[in-house]
């Protein structure tokens, strides 16, 4: 083994205060293999170690939470003996390198997270921010991520039907992508990581361990530089045709009773897999890595250890239960060897050719990891850093009509239809809406159904940390309640850059506290989640920090799915706003893209407002009163009032005069509600909640006002013109 210098120390990412905790906890100084193991565990991707004090202050808890945070993904119950299984996590970093593979292997590792618990997926969402359009390398970034994303979901048989996709230079270093997968499974076959019983089997499932990915956890923890291209070696090679047989083959052993535990080979592969099994069981593990299926000749304990190769679980099944799960693992074409056994004694022992080759205690890796409380700059301090300037006076608009076209057209709001018509949403048949505010998927052999949707308005929380964590949450309640679906838990992937600078982490802080308010507040606890610092980019062209990006994944329920509610109107419906409207266009759509303004804090989220106002949404859509509703978020009321006219195909006659300030400020806990009659006013009355009548759907294929009109062909056009003509061109 290699003698430990300063210079390897350093290159495994941990600093010198860091090894000096090492050396303790060995009691010796360690071999390579022994510092890879704990350079990876203890790595921001796996340790959390900036963001751990923090995380454990947010709400994780209500009677249908069956598990908040800490196993592969989180559960919740939905009735009838079934759990909805979710997660969402980041793939930033591989796929600014090796963007097909980096969004494919995304992919596949959320997919794990959730199979891995017994439930099979039933839906994939993808929340994506890219740079500038016009970055030269932006359109080779979308392009590699759509078809990895694409290409990973259709070929396992997973529909993707949801996200978001944003684009800003904050991010043209630097890009963000997280994925979110949605799973069922029957409550009493709900599978944990945590292994028991000394002397049971360890057994290793799935592909044969590659040299790739080996250190993409230490990758994922550290900002970007000029060498970033070399690091091509640590982004990890998918498989999704063995991952769909992975699937099942695990799917056919849950369903006997050989499992005792089992864990997904994500981040830091078999490293973290038997680290955290053995650690959640409070036992020993013993690894023989000469058992280890290898597909590359010569691999040592070091590549098979911190490798991050594709489609590989590890298990603990029941003693005498090896021969059944290694036929159920043969019959599908897929690699099984037992590896080792649980042992006593808290410790990770590798044994290779005959020889001890590690031995590590294990609390020192895990719950002993380190954690830090790092400085974070005051309110003042960081609005002083961040230099939003104060809201200057708003010009008055010309051309309401040709504002909205502009706003339209441009990428902040154009059709994401070039992205979606990529992924297969309609696999497996279940699919009951995509394209709304939120995508619904049928609980297969019932008339239930999920909704689920990914937010986050990244400005805002620049502009505001505080406000902006509060509206992320905010916004993924509302998405689904406009559906008519009952908001029951999240997951999220707080993408933030630097920790060690004290302004990004007041953004973190801020944005955590705003978050756990709002789920407080709408009874809407975390379940799961992932952490991803470092993104920021130090390279020729790129960006500096990213904006932080604290991406939510709301699911809730729908009783029954004959009650869904859409977007879509038709003539002579009567259209109104529900909910209470401001104008502020601090940070607004329109004041960026109309008028190249950057300005002022972003619309505050009254929360006790949006709990009372989601609720009567979803009492109106339950006792048949709305027949089209869509929530006001990025654009205001005018461009929430065009996508339902685009979405069906109908006109809208505005039967009242109003400014931009009114049509483009961006409401928090508003919706545009169509309904038969005007009964709407006095329901809202009754109940407490403001409403405005706006006009009426209508035959004629426009969108009209006193002053101004835009004809449906011009804003289609508008509206689609943005993709087709960046990738046609």
């Amino acid at each position: 083994m290699s003698e430990i210098t300063p210079e390897i120390v350093e290159a495994h990412g941990l600093n010198l205060e860091e090894y000096d905790r090492v050396l303790a906890a060995m009691g010796r100084e360690p071999n390579l293999l022994e510092l890879g193991i704990f350079s990876v565990m203890w790595s921001e991707h796996c340790s959390y170690k900036s963001s751990r004090f923090y995380l454990k202050q947010l709400p994780t808890e209500a009677p249908w939470v069956i598990c908040g945070p800490g196993e592969n993904a989180g559960v919740i119950d939905i009735g009838d003996n079934q759990a909805a299984i979710f997660k969402m996590e980041s793939h930033n970093h591989p796929s600014y390198i090796e963007p097909y593979q980096g969004a494919a292997t995304g992919v596949g590792g959320i997919l794990r997270d959730v199979f891995t618990m017994g439930a099979r997926p039933i839906a994939n969402l993808n929340a994506l921010r890219f740079g500038r359009p016009e970055h030269p390398k932006m359109q080779h970034l979308v392009k590699g991520v759509v078809a990895g994303i694409g290409g990973y979901g259709n070929c396992v048989g997973v529909p993707t039907v949801g996200g978001e996709t944003n684009f800003d230079p904050a991010y043209d270093g630097n890009i963000l992508v997280n994925a979110m997968t949605v799973g069922v499974a029957d409550q009493d076959k709900i599978f944990y990581s945590a292994a028991t019983g000394v002397g049971n089997p360890i057994v290793y499932v799935g592909s044969k361990t590659g040299r790739d990915g080996i250190h993409g956890a230490t990758m994922a923890s550290a900002d970007f530089d000029d060498d970033s291209d070399a690091k091509r070696p640590t982004v990890q090679v998918g498989d999704p045709f063995t991952e769909k047989l992975l699937i099942e083959a695990c799917l056919e052993l849950m369903a006997t009773d050989a499992i005792v535990a089992i864990q997904d080979m994500g981040a830091a592969g078999l490293t973290s897999s038997s680290v955290e099994m053995a650690t959640n069981g409070k036992v020993g593990i013993r690894l023989d890595m000469n058992k280890v299926p290898c597909r590359e000749d010569g691999m040592t304990p070091y590549e098979m250890m911190l490798s991050e190769s594709q489609e590989r679980m590890l298990m603990v099944l029941k003693p005498g239960k090896e021969a059944m799960a290694e036929a159920i693992f043969h019959k599908w074409e897929l690699d099984f060897a037992v590896i080792g056994e649980v042992t006593e004694g808290g410790h990770m022992v590798l044994e290779f050719g005959g020889e001890v080759v590690c031995d590590i205690p294990l609390g020192p890796l895990a719950e002993d990891a380190p954690e830090y409380q790092r400085p974070y700059a005051t309110k003042d301090e960081y609005q002083a850093w961040a230099q939003v300037k104060p809201l200057g006076e708003i010009p008055e608009s010309t051309d309401i009509g040709a504002d909205l076209l502009k706003l339209m057209a441009s990428p902040a709001l154009a059709s994401r239809r070039w992205i979606a018509e990529q992924y297969d949403s309609q696999v497996g048949a279940d699919t009951l809406q995509t394209g709304g505010d939120a995508a619904v998927v049928r609980v297969h052999g019932t008339r239930k159904a999920l909704a689920m949707t990914t937010d986050c308005t990244p400005r805002y929380c620049y502009a505001d940390p505080y406000e902006g964590g509060k509206q992320a949450v905010a916004e993924a309640y509302r998405n689904l309640c406009a559906v008519g679906a009952r908001p029951l838990a999240i997951t999220n992937c707080l993408n933030f850059a630097n920790p060690q600078r004290p302004e990004i982490m007041a953004q973190f802080v801020g944005c955590l506290e705003g978050m756990g308010d709002a789920c407080r507040a709408l009874d809407f606890p975390i379940v799961s989640g992932n952490v991803s610092l470092y993104n920021e980019s130090k390279a020729t062209g790129g960006g500096s920090a990213i904006l932080p990006t604290p991406a939510i994944g709301g699911v809730g329920i729908i009783e029954d799915y004959s009650a869904m509610m859409r977007p879509r109107m038709t003539p002579n419906m009567e259209l109104f706003c529900v909910g209470k409207a401001t104008s502020n266009l601090g940070q607004s759509i329109w004041l960026k893209v109309v008028h190249g303004r950057t300005e002022g804090s972003p619309p505050a989220t009254d929360l006790a407002e949006a709990r009372k106002t989601g609720e009567f949404i979803r009492t109106l859509i339950a006792e048949g009163e709305a027949s089209a509703v869509h929530d006001v978020s990025d654009g205001g009321i005018l461009v929430a009032l065009a996508e339902m006219a685009l979405a069906s195909d109908t006109g809208i006659k505005l039967g009242r005069v109003q400014d931009a300030g009114y049509w483009f400020a961006e409401h928090q806990g508003c919706y545009i509600v169509a309904c038969a009659d005007n009964s709407l006013l006095s329901l809202a009355a009754q109940a407490g909640i403001p409403c405005e009548h706006l006009g009426s759907a209508q035959t004629d294929a426009e969108i009209t006002a006193d002053g101004w009109n835009v004809s449906l062909t011009d804003l289609r056009e508008a509206h689609e013109s943005f993709f087709r003509d960046w990738m046609e061109g």
